[in-house]
């Protein structure tokens, strides 16, 4: 079946990417870890997204799963389940280039009683052909809006 229309400046994303990353916050002890990330197309005006990571030892740390909405052409809708305890609502401009797409997404964070408190996340993500570029940033336990997250993946 051929993809949504309106998903047509997202298409590039379509697949699975994988690489390395490395976090840090001022919480924390630096770390770097594997990175995969799948969008799916299932036939509706929107992507099915599932993350997932690894340690360099090869122990899952973390998952995420949500959709990926483009509005007008010209904005990015990412909504996200985390087992953290968190839901995600990120919003953003999409500038479409020759060679893929750069958006700037900042989230509005919803917590479960037992989570730990995050106030907003920002993600940044850039398509160049076949690198996929991510940054992320949070506001959270007390700290302001910081860079927590990077990474750089290739398509599988």
């Amino acid at each position: 079946m051929p993809l949504h229309p309106g998903l047509a400046p997202v298409a590039g994303l379509l697949g699975t990417w994988r690489g390395d990353g490395a976090g840090e916050y001022p919480t924390i002890t630096p770390f770097t870890y594997t990175e995969e990330l799948t969008f799916t197309d299932v036939g509706k005006p929107f992507l099915h997204y599932v993350q997932r990571t690894w340690s360099p030892a090869g122990a899952p740390m973390h998952t995420e799963t949500g959709y990926v909405r483009v509005v007008g052409g010209a904005t990015v809708e990412l909504v996200l389940a985390l087992p953290t305890g968190q839901t995600e609502l990120a919003e953003g401009p999409l500038t479409v280039t020759d060679d893929g797409f750069t958006c700037a997404l900042a989230a509005r964070v919803m917590n479960s009683s037992s989570a730990k408190q995050v106030d907003a996340t920002e993600r940044h993500l850039t398509l160049d052909g076949d690198t996929l570029t991510t940054r992320f940033a949070m506001a959270a336990v007390g700290v302001p809006m910081t860079g927590h997250l990077t990474s750089e993946l290739r398509r599988v």
